[in-house]
């Protein structure tokens, strides 16, 4: 604390007769004022010699009377357009002091859209390299801020999920929606998985053998039912699907299981065979008629 001293007393009640001297350079301290540090006295000279700071700007020592600041207030100032920062806020970069102003247009991003400075604690968004205020980055379709929700790049521009599928997805041959994923192509024609179904039953035809008739799909039970010839033997229809043989005569078709004797039941199949009436019949049981 610093102490002046009055007519050969000290305040701290000490005689004119005893020695009190700078602990530094031992001069006497009787009426002058002095600074005591770690137990000791110390005449001002010495005190800021000893204990001072140094400004960081101008290297001359700060007086004792500037406590704990190590800048003079006049060099107190930003390192680029030189403006006192003593009653302002300002951040260190690289050992310089930079105003906020100096400190965003030097580091801080600018939005690509109104290409001025995304100030530091604003909310911002960034995508491949670019920075944008949230209140910039919007669809180029509705105008409105895509915020945290998905949305789909094209060339430069960026869409909400449902304006883009509005303006490029293609269409659902039966609903007309938009196909935004998947789907199956039918005839050249996008479809919806759910929308591809069987012309008679409904059922789903993704994923799974189909065929058609006059361009309309159907799944193969439904297209044997339909329209496949029935086998003469077991009524069953004749679809010729994977990799099934029949045998046709005249007008006549049966499995090529199904093509035995009406009478033995022995196959016909590669073999000579005698057609009566609705029957089929072996050599031999022709022989025995």
């Amino acid at each position: 604390m610093l102490i002046d001293v009055y007519e050969g007393v000290t305040r701290n009640g000490s005689n004119m007769s005893d020695r009190f001297d700078c602990d530094n350079c031992k001069e006497s301290l009787y009426g002058r004022k002095y600074i005591q540090a770690e137990d000791n006295p110390y005449c001002i000279p010495c005190y800021d010699s000893l204990f001072a700071n140094t400004c960081d700007e101008c290297k001359e020592l700060i007086g004792h009377d500037s406590r704990d600041r190590h800048y003079h207030e006049h060099c107190f100032r930003c390192f680029r357009c030189d403006r006192s920062l003593a009653d302002e806020p300002f951040t260190s970069q690289d050992d310089a002091l930079l105003c906020n102003d100096c400190y965003c247009n030097e580091f801080s991003s600018k939005c690509v859209a109104c290409d001025k400075t995304v100030m530091p604690g604003t909310r911002k968004l960034e995508y491949a390299g670019s920075t944008w205020h949230e209140g910039c980055f919007i669809c180029n379709s509705c105008q409105q801020p895509i915020g945290s929700k998905s949305f789909i790049p094209d060339k430069d521009d960026h869409y909400c999920v449902p304006c883009y599928e509005n303006k490029f997805a293609p269409r659902c041959t039966r609903c007309k929606q938009a196909l935004a994923k998947g789907g199956v192509t039918y005839r050249d024609e996008p479809w919806h998985k759910e929308c591809f179904v069987c012309t008679s039953c409904k059922v789903q035809l993704a994923g799974q053998h189909f065929t058609s008739r006059d361009d309309s799909p159907y799944c193969l039970k439904c297209f044997g039912n339909l329209y496949a010839k029935k086998c003469e033997a077991c009524k069953k229809p004749i679809t010729g699907f994977g990799g099934g043989k029949y045998i046709s005569f005249e007008e006549r078709q049966w499995h090529q299981p199904c093509f035995n004797c009406s009478r033995c039941s022995v196959s016909l199949v590669g073999a000579g065979f005698f057609p009566e009436q609705d029957e089929i019949l072996c050599r031999n049981c022709n022989s025995n008629l």
